[in-house]
């Protein structure tokens, strides 16, 4: 009891200090009876993390005691309260003495995300549910409560035959490379079938009446424009010139640059790649002889974070209306994508790579639709394996980038990466001594190398590579082709 009432002191003492309620802790004076709020209150701390709720305190009189308030009364009303929910909400109610006065404090639990969303019985789901923000309460929406609903069972949106689109409407090389790929894995099942029935299996394709469909997951993956059937199931990505999308004083437009991306889920996440690497900036720093190219963001983490976006977005037909949005600010760039964090899985467990996924038939098949990353890899659009939040963290690690900073709403998923700064250790490759012993390195590879090729090769400036080969022709290490200014100057080692 004394830990619980440290505890509630402490968060009075909090919203003294900041005048107002916290997104953990509400205050009611309920002097007479409970106010019609508490239920809201309730409902918004059980859809959420759980909360406390404080009744015998005036707000107004700055988080004091409220004058004739019924201490005992309050408890058995805030009791019995509970059971004006579905599901019903037990509480732990219990009376502390409080600057000579009492007060109650109620611990409100979160409900399990399959049974959300908590809402008053008596209005009903779509109007009773409500959710925290900040310092209050504000209804859920009919999209919100939907796709909490949703928790209770498997969606199989992508699944749904669409009854407008043909086989034809499918890229065949993709859908090819989908059944040699499940033949291959599993060879005693898909072995001796047909690509029509493999199709079928994997949930690419549905025969209805003896006619065969593309279903929304086929399309997505190996559609050749699913745009023709959901024009919003795209990217949109903006780039601004400064760190919010408001427009700039006297600047004649809002962004500097914006696209549309369409297509395929594996096209889309090309044309992606493309336009971040076309926007953002780009240097290098030597590594000994090699180069080292440097962006403001891994292109590993963003495709991570695309591909993921794109995976486990929300396709019900309420979230079809929405795109994924891409936006590149002169800080930060942030992905945002329909639906939230779906099932048991939240932003901790994908730290140890549990895995929960929203839209499994589409993730059964990207696993086996081919992709190829910039510098020719080859491989899979996605492992499926729990690991995407992962992957990204590991990959800013690598480039000693900071964490992304990921919001999980229940209608929405963001991730946003900070602009990248060289560290110390990278700027100090660019220090003298690296940069002669690398290019005397390069020199053991060709017979001779203009000032312009070593500037492209190292990525350092003309004028900066011509003061380093003066220098190792000094030291004796390298020699003119050419007499001193000569536009068909070139060097090479000298023997």
């Amino acid at each position: 009891m004394t830990l619980l009432f440290d505890f509630v002191t402490s968060l009075i003492n909090r919203m003294r200090q900041v005048g107002t309620d916290l997104q953990g802790c509400e205050v009611k004076e309920a002097v007479v009876k409970l106010p019609t709020s508490v239920l809201e209150t309730i409902s918004a701390f059980a859809n959420t993390s759980g909360g406390v709720i404080i009744l015998g305190l005036s707000e107004k009189n700055g988080f004091r005691p409220a004058q004739g308030f019924d201490a005992t009364k309050i408890q058995t009303a805030m009791i019995s309260i509970g059971d004006c929910f579905t599901p019903i909400i037990r509480m732990e109610v219990e009376i502390f003495p409080f600057e000579g006065s009492k007060i109650v404090v109620a611990q409100v639990p979160p409900i399990d995300k399959h049974e959300r969303p908590c809402y008053i019985t008596a209005k009903g789901p779509i109007v009773g549910s409500y959710v925290r923000t900040g310092d209050g309460d504000r209804r859920l929406s009919g999209y919100e409560v939907a796709r909490m609903q949703e928790e209770r069972k498997q969606p199989k949106y992508d699944l749904e035959p669409v009854l407008d689109a043909t086989i034809d409407d499918l890229n065949q090389d993709v859908l090819n490379a989908v059944v040699n790929r499940n033949k291959m894995i599993t060879p005693r099942i898909f072995g001796k079938m047909s690509s029509e029935e493999i199709l079928i299996k994997l949930g690419a394709l549905v025969k209805i009446n003896g006619t065969v469909y593309p279903t929304l997951g086929a399309l997505l993956a190996a559609g050749i424009y699913p745009q023709q059937f959901f024009p919003r199931l795209n990217i949109t990505f903006t780039v601004y010139s400064g760190t919010t999308k408001a427009q700039e004083k006297d600047q004649i437009f809002k962004y500097i640059d914006s696209k549309q991306i369409n297509g395929s889920i594996p096209e889309m996440l090309i044309d992606a790649r493309d336009f971040l690497l076309k926007n953002m900036r780009s240097g290098a720093v030597i590594e000994g002889a090699l180069r080292k190219d440097i962006y403001d963001y891994p292109l590993d983490a963003f495709r991570e974070a695309v591909v993921n976006a794109l995976q486990h977005r929300d396709y019900s037909p309420e979230g079809r209306s929405s795109q994924i949005q891409i936006n590149l600010f002169s800080d930060r760039l942030e992905i945002l994508n329909p639906g939230g964090i779906y099932g048991p899985a939240s932003i901790d467990d994908n730290v140890h790579g549990i895995s929960s996924t929203r839209n499994v038939n589409l993730s059964r098949l990207l696993e086996s639709v081919p992709y190829e990353d910039v510098v020719g890899n080859k491989g899979y659009v996605i492992e499926n394996r729990g690991t995407g939040l992962i992957q990204i963290r590991s990959a800013l690690n690598r480039e000693l980038m900071p964490p992304p900073k990921i919001s999980d709403y229940i209608s929405s998923f963001s991730i946003v990466f900070s602009k990248r700064r060289l560290s110390e250790n990278e700027c100090s490759h660019k220090r003298a001594k690296d940069l002669s012993e690398a290019i005397l390195a390069e020199f053991a590879k060709h017979e001779t190398l203009s000032i312009a090729e070593i500037s492209s090769w190292s990525g350092v400036n003309r004028r900066t590579v011509s003061l380093h080969l003066n220098r190792l022709v000094d030291q004796g290490k390298l020699e003119r082709t050419a007499p001193l200014r000569s536009p068909k100057q070139r060097f090479r080692l000298k023997i």
